[in-house]
């Protein structure tokens, strides 16, 4: 039974991730409070399961010439430096300090999404 709660979990991040929402969003709180996986862990596994998705959403990219090459190393150098430090401080900071930090990074990205939403019914 547990293997099947892991795989809804993942599917139900997966989903929301190629719809745009960012499965991180749903699949860690999933593992974390459902499935008592410990924060780091559930990080971890969110950022394994990026990896095909990032594949697939560059290769559709690609197709419809949506990148600009012009002006990506400005976007995977600050990319690259960030998730290295943000990987050495989450690596540093205990686990329930973490979860806190994520929680209030959801509280924060909920009220950003709210305001956009107004913004746009307003047009």
């Amino acid at each position: 039974m547990n293997i099947f709660l892991f795989i809804i979990s993942g599917l139900l991040g997966g989903i929301l991730g190629g719809m745009g929402m960012g499965g991180g969003t749903l699949l860690i709180p999933i593992l974390t409070i459902f499935l008592g996986i410990n924060q780091h862990t559930a990080q971890a596994v969110n950022l394994i399961a990026f990896i095909p998705m990032a594949i697939i959403s560059i290769i559709i990219h690609l197709k419809n010439k949506l990148i600009k090459f012009d002006r990506i190393l400005f976007i995977i150098i600050p990319g690259l430096i960030t998730c290295a430090v943000g990987s050495y401080i989450a690596k540093i900071i205990e686990g329930e300090t973490l979860s806190k930090i994520f929680g209030l990074f959801l509280i924060i990205l909920s009220i950003f999404q709210i305001f956009n939403i107004l913004k746009n019914n307003k047009k």
